[in-house]
């Protein structure tokens, strides 16, 4: 069996299983809804008729419960078999292909964290660099043939939640992807794909180590460090710019330039939302279930709640505590340039309805990193709104692409 081979098969039997126990939990999660409301229901009807009723309701518990549990055991089985026979004929592991790692990557921004914990094969790669949907292994060898034109000039992209590398040519068939444009002006171009579910400081300690073997083994001498990050993928480089210098890395003295596009320094609204929701729905017993889903949410998507770039802001703390979420400060990183670029979904960034909704995700003022209460230090001339736009078309947006190749000079 050669490694692809066996690769892609351990990558097919866990999304197979994981798909099936899923949909084990989601059926548990059903009967106990089913059960809650007709409990409550019968409660009332009980009211009226008195006694009587007791037989119905324990016809009707016994037949919902029997067949709830032989859905939910079925699919668990399933789902155990499956994790140790599934298979496709594919010639590539599921990661390499850009579907694939689309799935993989939705997954584990959703659960990643609990995935990593029970060392799912779909969390093998948690921080890779990436070349045609393959890891690259990042020392002499592997980086000399991944990157045969190699330039002085680096820039590193890395994307948001749930995505993966293949994020940045979203539109190409429109607008030339960033890369190019920064290709044609001597920039070699690194993709990073890492477990958007994990914490974005675990995330940064890892990316930060990884970035000094990339420097440190790169083909030919590093003159520049371009950073580039998009959502979440903003803050994971802010985390790695943090823990690079806190450890003396070389790296972060060859960073220039820090792009960040969309990115929620202040924190992101739909998370804030979740947060209280989950609390909520989880002390209604007709609603409890879908409580626990939301709480299961990756501790990266809960980092997103204020923008935590340190182990400090979420180590020892309760994660469903209502109390108000604390956040370090962590500057920006000294000596070197940083932009950043907002959009909102109309033209004037003060609409109402961008006030309220920003990009889709992302609001105006946390993208540009100041509010009433914090500013994380950028200087508001390196900044660059899009209007008319939402959160994705920072992917890859002619305008922005211009501001680009204009900042890194």
């Amino acid at each position: 069996m050669t490694m692809t081979a066996d690769t892609r098969r351990q990558e097919v039997r866990a999304l197979s299983e994981l798909g099936l126990t899923e949909l084990a939990k989601a059926s548990a999660g059903v009967h106990e809804t089913h059960r809650a409301v007709s409990d409550r229901v019968f409660a009332v009807v009980r009211r009226g008729l008195g006694t009587s009723v007791v037989p119905v309701k324990a016809m009707h518990d016994g037949v919902t419960d029997t067949v709830y549990r032989v859905i939910t055991g079925s699919t668990t089985t399933a789902g155990k078999v499956s994790g140790r026979v599934a298979d496709l004929p594919l010639a590539s592991p599921v990661s390499s292909t850009t579907v694939g790692a689309g799935i993989i990557g939705v997954v584990n921004g959703l659960i990643g964290d609990e995935l990593d914990g029970k060392q799912s094969p779909l969390t093998q790669e948690n921080i890779s660099i990436r070349v045609a949907g393959r890891p690259v292994t990042p020392d002499s060898a592997g980086l000399a043939a991944a990157f045969p034109r190699a330039t002085r000039r680096i820039a590193v992209y890395v994307h948001g939640l749930v995505e993966t590398e293949h994020a940045w040519r979203v539109g190409q068939r429109t607008s030339a992807p960033y890369e190019h444009r920064l290709w044609a002006n001597g920039v070699t171009n690194v993709f990073l794909r890492y477990n958007t579910g994990r914490r974005i400081s675990t995330n940064g300690h890892d990316i930060a180590e990884l970035l000094d073997d990339l420097v440190r083994f790169w083909p030919t001498d590093v003159d520049e460090v371009i950073l580039i990050g998009h959502s979440m993928g903003g803050l994971v480089l802010r985390s790695a710019s943090h823990h690079g210098h806190e450890s003396g890395h070389v790296w972060t003295r060859k960073v220039t330039t820090t792009i960040c596009l969309g990115v929620p320094h202040l924190g992101a609204p739909l998370e804030n939302l979740a947060h209280h929701a989950s609390a909520w729905l989880t002390a209604r017993p007709e609603t409890s279930a879908f409580g626990r889903l939301l709480r299961r949410r990756s501790g990266g998507i809960r980092d997103l709640r204020i923008g935590s770039l340190v182990d400090e802001d979420w180590a020892d703390r309760d994660p469903d505590e209502l109390a108000a979420a604390i956040a370090a400060e962590i500057p920006l990183l000294p000596g070197a340039e940083h932009y950043f670029v907002s959009a909102t979904v109309t033209r004037d960034p003060n609409h109402p309805l961008s006030r309220v909704i920003g990009d889709g995700l992302v609001l105006h003022q946390s993208a540009g990193g100041k509010n009433s209460t914090r500013h994380i230090g950028y200087n508001p001339d390196n900044g660059f709104h899009v209007g008319r736009s939402h959160h994705f078309s920072l992917l890859n947006d002619p305008q922005i692409g211009t501001r680009l190749v204009d900042w890194i000079g």
